[in-house]
């Protein structure tokens, strides 16, 4: 683990080289000395792998399968709203099994290896999957829905190897986590920003089915992470011990769920994501739906996301320039009152207010999309960092493979639950009367977990949050080997 003190003078090495560099060149220069020395102490490679994962195929392949998603299950599926927003939420069931693909990536090999075949496999998954949905023309709904969470799950397995490599450094950097996750952010705001760009221009020109056979491509590039990946041969008495290291591997995860500084926080992370419900699909069908609301093209769609997508951004840049150092909980409570508040501007845009003070829909759509973006993205990344310092050692990749799990439950409970309330309230693809009753419970609810912000600790977000015991692998009682957390080109300098 990095030394306290060797910490501590890296901190006031890297604020007296920002201090130092003030005035516009500074401003411009700054991303670029910052990612210097992510390279320098994390490894290039590293990085490189970082913004493939989270910026190619995340970012920019969610940015343009969102909106041609979207128009697929509205114009060729011929669902309701209601019905689109669960099954948007069953897309992400790969993700809420996270915990299954970290655990047979750290302790099932294959063919001798632990890390290059699980890319490999989730990037043919996701190319298959892709051009089945493009070259299939009136595919059955059951067959659809195979496709698109098959797509996921390639995402979804290629996302687990890069978060153990997060974690781990996280773990061995304390004082570059906020900075990792930085990264991660930036990368994934900025692919999305790109494919939001181009989603509706795509769906306009080729239609959902051709850009879903563009979304093969960022694919493809998760194939070549496994390529760039250097990784030793696993010995024989690697295949014997497996069921062996998968029973450990259980144990020791549900031992440090029951630290009360490990599952408090866990509960809150649900909490927060689960009372904050999505009623997305049902705003969607009022944009371009409704005859007595703006009835946006497919470009203005895309254009609104992607403005949506820059929000995101600005809320990674603002995270990561004044609040990374700050205490978890005062960040929190802050920022959940602002996003309760901020979901109320959907509301001045269904009940007509913003044409009554002379406002045009798509300037507020876009302000709308780019504030919310901003106040989620600002939510999001404390509880990342949080999330980080929660793994004990020895099971980074697997136990951050869990909470990022206990997250995804909480947004697919958020999907149902707006689902079942969007069905409640009869909002269909034709009748929105009862939309703004969506939109204050929404609103209402996302307020909520401030109630619940005890489960949060008060540590500084640059200190580590278990015990030592726990942030330390012992020789010969550790689940797994330190090479089986770890993507080795992508982690060691050379």
């Amino acid at each position: 683990m990095e030394d306290p003190e060797k910490n501590v003078h890296v901190v006031a090495q890297r604020q007296e080289k920002n201090t130092g560099k003030m005035g516009f060149w500074g401003l411009l220069t700054s991303p670029i000395d910052w990612l210097k020395m992510l390279c320098e102490e994390l490894h290039w490679s590293f990085v490189l792998g970082v913004v493939i994962v989270y910026g190619i195929s995340q970012g920019l392949g969610v940015g343009l399968s969102r909106v041609s998603t979207q128009y697929y299950m509205k114009d060729e599926q011929k669902m309701q709203p209601s019905e689109a927003q669960v099954y948007f939420g069953m897309i992400q069931i790969p993700w809420v099994i996270k915990p299954l693909w970290g655990l047979f990536t750290d302790t099932v090999p294959i063919l001798g290896y632990r890390r290059r075949p699980y890319f490999f496999s989730a990037g043919f998954i996701g190319i298959s999957s892709m051009l089945v949905l493009s070259l299939h023309k009136r595919l059955h709904l059951a067959f659809a829905m195979f496709s698109l969470i098959a797509g996921s799950a390639g995402i979804a397995i290629a996302d687990v190897t890069i978060d153990a490599c997060v974690t781990q450094n996280s773990i061995s950097h304390p004082s570059l986590a906020g900075d990792m996750q930085s990264l991660c952010g930036l990368s994934s705001s900025i692919g999305a920003l790109i494919g939001f760009s181009l989603s509706g221009f795509f769906v306009h020109l080729v239609g959902p089915r051709g850009v879903f056979g563009l979304l093969s491509i960022p694919s493809g590039l998760v194939v070549l992470v496994g390529m760039l990946l250097r990784e030793s041969r696993v010995h024989n008495s690697g295949y014997r011990r497996v069921s062996e290291k998968l029973v450990d591997a259980g144990k020791t995860m549900w031992t440090t769920l029951k630290v009360r500084e490990v599952w408090r926080p866990c509960l809150y992370m649900y909490l927060s994501l689960a009372l904050a419900l999505n009623i997305h699909e049902g705003m969607f069908y009022w944009y371009t739906e409704s005859k007595g609301g703006p009835s946006f093209s497919q470009e203005v769609v895309g254009s609104i996301s992607a403005i949506g997508a820059v929000g995101s951004l600005f809320g990674v840049l603002i995270y990561q320039n004044l609040l990374r150092n700050k205490p978890f909980r005062g960040i929190l409570f802050w920022i959940q009152l602002l996003y309760g508040a901020s979901g109320l501007l959907d509301l001045v845009l269904v009940l007509r207010i913003n044409l009554k003070i002379g406002v045009p829909d798509y300037f507020f759509a876009v302000i709308d999309a780019a504030i919310s973006q901003m106040i989620g993205r600002i939510k999001w990344m404390p509880l990342l960092v949080l999330s980080s310092k929660l793994c004990p050692a020895g099971i980074e990749g697997t136990f951050f493979a869990l909470l990022m799990s206990i997250d995804h439950v909480g947004l697919l409970t958020s999907s149902s639950a707006g689902g079942l309330l969007l069905h409640i309230l009869k909002v269909t693809r034709t009748q929105f009367d009862n939309l703004w009753a969506t939109i204050l419970i929404r609103s209402l609810l996302r307020i909520v977990p401030i109630g619940f912000l005890f489960l949060i600790p008060k540590s500084d977000p640059n200190l580590s949050i278990l015990s030592t015991e726990m942030m330390r692998t012992k020789k010969g009682t550790s689940v797994f080997e330190p090479e089986t957390v770890e993507m080795v080109s992508l982690i060691n300098s050379s």
